[in-house]
């Protein structure tokens, strides 16, 4: 089973192209399956699995508390685990075809309201260390509703100020072109032209936003920099990159935005997805009659 993981894991690193982020998240799936298998039915061989296994697991991980979210990658990890291994016929059936997705009732993503983003955006500060670097990282995940592997991923070729448009490549290396606003353009301008050419190292690619080594920023690198931006802002610790994502596709919506037009700059495949931004801003509307309405309490 542990060959198998390792041989799956670097065929979604090189032939699939996913995050690193995705890889570790599947790993640590489909080995908790492993250990789990082994330890209760001493089983190691991924063709001796059978379907009871998959349903006693999964049972076993909704017992030990893990949320629907949770339980859901675990139950996509086994169904592309063993699609895969039977592709490859190295099970001669795939038994996790028939696996069905936990409904998530009840989530609805966080967004920042437009004075918590201008509060976000103005703790970057003026002369500290890569301020105009991080304005502008900031700018454009807002301005752009981009995902962080995409900010990460974003190049000099692919960028153009004059027109104010950025391509960038997706999940599944889908391409998209989005509108790069006012205030993202004056931010990119002005860290393109005073900040990222000391940034630049013999090594360094043309990635748009750079490390003090000149090498492209991390996902885990805007991760800590959103944290201690938000913390200078006085704003909740739980505030995360993919929540500017969030507040793009939200205030677009209460602005009046087409839901079709705010699938296609989010880049996702259905709808469906994008639909749940209107729930977002029902929830908003509702808050708003509630404290306003003098009949509504």
């Amino acid at each position: 089973m542990q060959t198998a993981i390792e041989d799956f894991i670097v065929h979604l690193a090189t032939e699939r192209g996913l995050s690193e982020h995705y890889q570790l998240s599947t790993r640590l799936s489909l080995e908790a399956f492993a250990v789990w298998l082994l330890k209760k039915h001493a089983i190691s061989e991924p063709a001796a699995v059978t379907r009871a296994h998959f349903s006693d697991f999964l049972e076993h991980r909704k017992r030990a508390g893990l949320a629907a979210a949770s339980i859901k990658l675990n139950v996509v990890a086994l169904k592309i685990f063993f699609r895969w291994l039977h592709a490859r016929n190295r099970v001669p059936n795939d038994q996790a075809e028939l696996l069905v997705l936990p409904r998530i009732e009840g989530y609805l993503p966080e967004t920042l309201n437009e004075q918590q983003i201008e509060s976000l955006l103005e703790g970057v500060g003026e002369g500290t260390p890569l301020a105009l670097r991080n304005r502008a990282i900031f700018e454009t995940l807002y301005a752009c509703g981009l995902r962080v592997s995409e900010l990460c991923g974003a190049r000099l070729e692919n960028l153009n100020l004059e027109v104010r448009l950025l391509r960038v490549t997706g999940k599944g290396d889908k391409m998209r072109i989005i509108p790069v606003g006012k205030k993202a353009v004056e931010a990119l301008n002005a860290y393109l032209e005073e900040e990222r050419p000391g940034l630049v190292r013999k090594h360094t690619r043309s990635h748009v936003f750079l490390s003090v080594r000149g090498r492209a920023l991390t996902p885990d690198r805007i991760w800590q920099l959103t944290k201690e931006t938000a913390a200078k802002a006085g704003l909740s610790e739980s505030v995360y990159p993919h929540l500017l994502r969030h507040s793009f596709a939200t205030h677009l919506l209460s602005n009046g935005a087409d839901l079709r037009i705010i699938q296609e700059l989010l880049g996702h495949a259905d709808i469906s997805t994008t639909q749940i931004y209107t729930h977002v801003d029902s929830q908003r509307l509702k808050s708003v009659h509630y404290r306003f309405h003098p009949r509504a309490r």
